[in-house]
């Protein structure tokens, strides 16, 4: 049997948080123009992590309303978010170890009402391309570019 490993498939980076409700059951509402932007889907689970204040935790994600922007922390997640906090959405899928190079990892990049400014795809280098110039992305300045 083949080894596996948690891969990080899509992530919604720097998003602002637009709402934390103690009283829902639980998870994070998200807008589904992001969710199909990151490929993250309902039901599935994400860390969830607080730029602002450090806090990170997992959570499962349910869809909001088209084109609000929402990115809502419910339940006990709201005691460690609260609106205007920036925050990074993760979904990760267990992968063989063999198809993981060449992998792509998306990046959904917002601006500070979450619309999307641009996505960036990121293929992932096998062993023997590790070193590789092109693949060092030591401290990478966060752009924000439109789409």
């Amino acid at each position: 049997m083949e080894a596996t490993r948690e891969f990080m498939y899509g992530k919604i980076h720097r998003c602002t948080v637009t709402g934390a409700d103690l009283n829902y059951v639980g998870s994070i509402t998200i807008d589904p123009t992001l969710l199909r932007a990151a490929h993250l889907l309902p039901h599935t689970a994400v860390d969830v992590v607080n730029i602002t204040n450090g806090a990170r935790l997992t959570t499962y994600v349910i869809e909001g309303p088209e084109g609000s922007g929402a990115v809502c922390l419910n339940g006990a997640a709201a005691h460690h978010f609260k609106t205007g906090d920036l925050a990074i959405i993760m979904g990760y899928e267990r992968v063989p170890l063999s198809q993981i190079p060449g992998r792509v990892s998306r990046a959904v990049h917002v601006d500070e009402s979450n619309r999307i400014l641009s996505v960036a795809e990121h293929v992932t280098p096998g062993l023997d391309e590790l070193g590789q110039p092109e693949n060092n992305r030591l401290a990478q300045p966060y752009l924000k570019s439109v789409v």
